[in-house]
């Protein structure tokens, strides 16, 4: 009987630290892509090139290291993502590598197919949408919408009012445009958005001449 007790206790300590070992995995993924996650914005902050793609590039082995533990894992999804897109943006938005668009925007998917409420990841591809010719799988009604929801459900969200404002700027709505993009300049400012604070206060600089020009012309 003891020794048939020590077997039953043998197993039971197995199992134990079986689960043990999933939550330990689960836990460093998530660890990784916390950290994943902080050198992207570190990279956002950053003002030289180098600095800021040394930051991207670590960001993505860090991401893809919480990818590979735990592809369940929305955050780690879109740290890739992020990681991915900031490099092909670091110098000028552009397509120009075709595999890391589609790689990029499969990290995207992946992220919101996780979690579908997933506001961050809403917010990129909602501005995608936006942005994207048909070709491409754009969509700007969606994309709108899409934006909408996440400043709704977010009224923090910096970065969706940015893009909002931009489409409002370009079908003419120019009061609504810089009223959005002010708050997202004062909302970076308030929520010490470093990484998002430049791309603000870029779109309030464009915005603002030519809603006073508009103000001017108006009889």
């Amino acid at each position: 009987m003891i020794i048939q007790g020590s077997r039953v206790l043998g197993v039971v300590l197995a199992i134990l630290c079986s689960f043990s070992g999933i939550a330990l995995a689960q836990e460093s993924a998530t660890e990784l892509s916390v950290k994943a996650q902080k050198e992207c914005d570190l990279g956002r902050e950053a003002k030289e090139r180098a600095v800021r793609l040394a930051h991207f590039e670590r960001s993505q082995a860090l991401a893809e290291r919480a990818v590979a533990s735990d592809d369940q894992l929305a955050e780690a999804h879109f740290a890739l993502f992020c990681s991915l897109g900031e490099q092909m943006r670091i110098d000028g938005e552009s397509l120009s590598s075709v595999f890391g668009f589609r790689r990029m925007m499969a990290a995207l998917d992946r992220t919101l197919e996780l979690n579908p409420d997933h506001l961050n990841a809403l917010s990129s591809k909602g501005t995608f949408l936006v942005k994207l010719p048909a070709f491409l799988g754009g969509d700007a009604a969606k994309g709108e919408r899409m934006l909408k929801q996440v400043i709704q459900q977010d009224p923090k969200a910096v970065s969706a009012r940015v893009t909002l404002a931009k489409v409002y700027a370009a079908q003419g709505n120019r009061e609504q445009a810089i009223t959005l993009a002010s708050e997202a300049l004062q909302l970076a400012h308030s929520e010490r958005r470093a990484d998002l604070l430049p791309e603000a206060q870029a779109t309030v600089a464009e915005l603002r001449p030519a809603h006073a020009e508009l103000r001017l012309a108006k009889p």
